[in-house]
This record gives C-alpha cells, sequence and structure tokens, in this order.
C-alpha cells in the first residue's frame, strides 16, 4: 500500500513534470512565434518604409516628365502658333496687296461698266420716253378720231363724194366745197380763206382732176389753223392762268386737268377756287386738288370772288410756286355786273402780281357751233383773251368750230377736251386734229 502510494506520488511527480515542461515548451514556442510576428511586422513596416521614398521619386519623376512633356507641348505649340500666325500676317498681307490690285482693277473695271451702263440707262430712259410719249400721242389720237365721228359723217364724207362726183375742177366744184364747210361750222370768213388759198395752189401746181385737191384743202385748213411757237410759253416762266367762260362749259374740270397736266411737268402748282357762286365747285375744285396732288385756295360759298384772288395769290409768292390757275364763277355773256366783276379780278392779278406771265383761257363748249364764237367776242370785251380750252368734241357734230375760232378771233385753240380723263385733255395740234377730221392714219 505505501508502495503503491509512493508509486503513484511518484507518478504524479512525473506528470507534473510533463506538463511543466509541456508549459514550457509552449511559452517557449508562444515567445518564438510572437518574436518572428513582431520580427515580420518589423520588417513589413521598414519595407513598407522604405518603399515609399521610392515610389514618391517615381511620383516626383513621373511629374516631371509630364510637366516636361506639358512645358514642350506648350512651347511647341506657342512656336507653332507664332509661326502661324506670322505665316498668317504673311498671306494677309500678300492677300491685301493682291486684293488691292485686284480691287483697283475692278474698281476700273466697274468704272467702266458703270458709265457705259449710266449711257445704256440713260440711252433706255430716252429710248422709253420716247416711246411712252408716242404711245400716249397715238392713244390720244385713237380717242380724237373717235371723237371726231359726227363731225367727220357731218361733211367730210361729203366732201369726198364732191372730189369723187366731179370730173373737172370749175366754179361749181368749189361752191360744192364752200357750202359743206359752212355747214360744218367752219365758218364763213374762214371757209372764203380756205377756198382762196386752194384755188391758189390749185392754179400754182396745174392741177386738173378733182380727186387731186383732196390734199391740197387738207394743207389749206392746217395753215389756218397754225397757233405758232410761243403758245405754251406760260409754262416756261412763272404764270397765271385765269380760266372763265359761261355756265356748264367744263370750266373746273379744265382746271383740275390742267393742273395734273402741269405737276406731271414737275410745275409747283396752286389752284384757287374763286367761283363762289355755284354749288358744290369748291367741294369740286378741292377734289380735283387731291387727285391731281397740287394745293388750293379757297374761301366760303358766296364770299367775294376778288378776295380769292387776292388770297391765292399772296400764297403763290409765299410758296413759290410755278403756275396759280383761278378757277372762276360761269358767267353768261349778257350778264352785266359779272362781266364787271371779271374786270376787277383781271385789275387785282395787275396789282398784286404784276410782272408774271398772264394767260387768261377762255372754256368753250364744241357741241355750241357758231354760239361759241359769239361767247369769246363778248368775253374779249371784258380781258385780254389768250387762247381757248374746246371742250366735249367728242360728243359734237360741229367740230369744224375749231377751225373758225383760229380764224375768225385770232385766237389759238391751245387745248381740245374728247372725254372725262385727265388724259383726254390735251394741246391742241393742228395737224393731228386735221388728220384725224380726215381720218388721216399718219401723223404728219
Amino acid at each position: 500500500m505505501v508502495f503503491w502510494k509512493k508509486k503513484k506520488k511518484k507518478n504524479e511527480e512525473d506528470v507534473l513534470d510533463e506538463m511543466n515542461e509541456v508549459v514550457e515548451a509552449s511559452e517557449e514556442n508562444l515567445e518564438e512565434t510572437a518574436e518572428e510576428t513582431v520580427e515580420e511586422t518589423v520588417e513589413v513596416v521598414e519595407n513598407a518604409e522604405s518603399e515609399e521614398p521610392e515610389k514618391e521619386a517615381k511620383t516626383d519623376e513621373a511629374e516631371g516628365t509630364a510637366e516636361s512633356e506639358a512645358g514642350s507641348e506648350a512651347e511647341y505649340e506657342v512656336k507653332s502658333e507664332a509661326g502661324s500666325e506670322e505665316n498668317a500676317v504673311s498671306e494677309e498681307s500678300d492677300d491685301i496687296v493682291e486684293s488691292d490690285d485686284t480691287a483697283e482693277s475692278d474698281d476700273v473695271t466697274e468704272s467702266e461698266e458703270t458709265v457705259d451702263s449710266d449711257d445704256e440707262a440713260k440711252s433706255d430712259d430716252a429710248s422709253e420716253s420716247g416711246e411712252e410719249n408716242s404711245e400716249k400721242k397715238q392713244g390720244f389720237f385713237k380717242r380724237l378720231v373717235s371723237g371726231l365721228t359726227k363731225t367727220r359723217q357731218n361733211f367730210i364724207s361729203n366732201i369726198d363724194s364732191v372730189f369723187s362726183g366731179f370730173s373737172s375742177i370749175d366754179d361749181e366744184f368749189y361752191e360744192e366745197i364752200e357750202e359743206i364747210l359752212i355747214m360744218g361750222d367752219i365758218g364763213v370768213h374762214t371757209t372764203e380763206k380756205i377756198i382762196d388759198d386752194l384755188k391758189e395752189k390749185v392754179k400754182e401746181n396745174k392741177i386738173k382732176k378733182p380727186d387731186e385737191c383732196k390734199e391740197l384743202l387738207i394743207n389749206s385748213i392746217k395753215e389756218v389753223m397754225d397757233i405758232g411757237e410761243n403758245a405754251y410759253e406760260f409754262e416756261n416762266q412763272k404764270s397765271i392762268l385765269l380760266v372763265i367762260g359761261v355756265n356748264g362749259v367744263g370750266k373746273t374740270t379744265s382746271v383740275g386737268k390742267l393742273s395734273a397736266i402741269l405737276k406731271g411737268k414737275n410745275k409747283k402748282v396752286i389752284m384757287a377756287a374763286a367761283d363762289t357762286f355755284r354749288a358744290a365747285a369748291i367741294e369740286q375744285l378741292q377734289e380735283w386738288s387731291k387727285r391731281a396732288g397740287v394745293d388750293i385756295i379757297a374761301g366760303q360759298e358766296g364770299s367775294d370772288p376778288g378776295a380769292v384772288i387776292f388770297d391765292a395769290i399772296q400764297a403763290s409768292k409765299a410758296r413759290k410756286a410755278d403756275v396759280l390757275i383761278c378757277d372762276t364763277a360761269g358767267r353768261l355773256h349778257n350778264k352785266k355786273n359779272l362781266m364787271d366783276e371779271l374786270k376787277k379780278i383781271d385789275t387785282i392779278i395787275e396789282k398784286e402780281y404784276s410782272g408774271v406771265y398772264r394767260e387768261n383761257l377762255i372754256v368753250l363748249d364744241a357741241t355750241t357751233g357758231q354760239n361759241a364764237l359769239s361767247q369769246a367776242r363778248t368775253f374779249m370785251e371784258c380781258t385780254n383773251i389768250t387762247g381757248v380750252v374746246l371742250t366735249k368734241m367728242d360728243g359734237s357734230a360741229k367740230g369744224g368750230i375749231a377751225v373758225a375760232i383760229q380764224s375768225e378771233l385770232g385766237i389759238p385753240v391751245k387745248y381740245i377736251g374728247v372725254g372725262e380723263k385727265i388724259e383726254d385733255l390735251q394741246k391742241f395740234d393742228a395737224n393731228s386734229f386735221v388728220d384725224a377730221l380726215f381720218e388721216q392714219s399718219d401723223e404728219s
């Protein structure tokens, strides 16, 4: 038992020793492991610390390289840009020189072309103006031919029958022509002059056949109606036109059309509405002033016509008008008080507008025939009539009165009207009128 206890105790001591050895061995292993771990950690740290300078160096080296590359690129770009700018400046300089030379050359060419184009434009304008005037003349001639239809039917056809119906030129031949002309309102005195002139031309030219006399008759009538070269001198000077006549002949309308005609010639025109008696005469002329684009001086209905003329003269002076056209009230040639008023107006013009060119136009209705001559003679006793405006030729069978006025009174027909439009009032041309009267299609 004791032995077992001793053996057991010994066994326990051995176990304890073994356990202690194991513990000690474990502790040694732990210490070694810890030391190794610490050493490894230190090495890792040292390695990490040693790697950072290398990385920084590499980074600095990389940054330096990048900066160097960037600087080189920037420098290259600057130099390249500078070179490009120098080249551009050089090229621009060359271009400027070349463009200047080209511009000078182009300017010379353009200048020459401009001169040529101006000459062509002037030529075209002149051509167009001539064509336009020609067309206007042809248009008016056609309207004139149409307007004189009734007059032509009244006696020209009878004259043709005389030329073709007689086999010889004798007194009876002349008497037949004389009768037809008088019936056509050409008038006795004028007809005698035409027949005398015809006989003389037949004798001079040794004409034997009646049908050869027609052209001589036409020329004789044209000579009787010649109005001279200075009939429209008022257009070239500062002037005043006094338009007179009896009631209903178309004075106000003629004033409006004359204003439009003169405005078309670049004249500064003023109209005076001195017809203060007829109802709506002032309003009618105001409407014409709008259509023609000219100024108008007007008073109240029933006011003194002389006062209106006076105000219009002052306005013409202030506005530096070229032409003053005065409308007046229609007055019968047998009304003494109205004719005296016309003398008063004439006195005002002489006093207030002395030195300007005077034109007194009487408006006559062609449909009244020989009565128009009587009207003109009476007005001639009150004022100096310088010309005639012959209206309503398009509806008259007595167009021959135009021939009689010139010959009988020595007053030229200056304007002739064949319609209501502005362009239907035109300057009178004896050649065109007689050609239209005999329906001669070719203008002389």
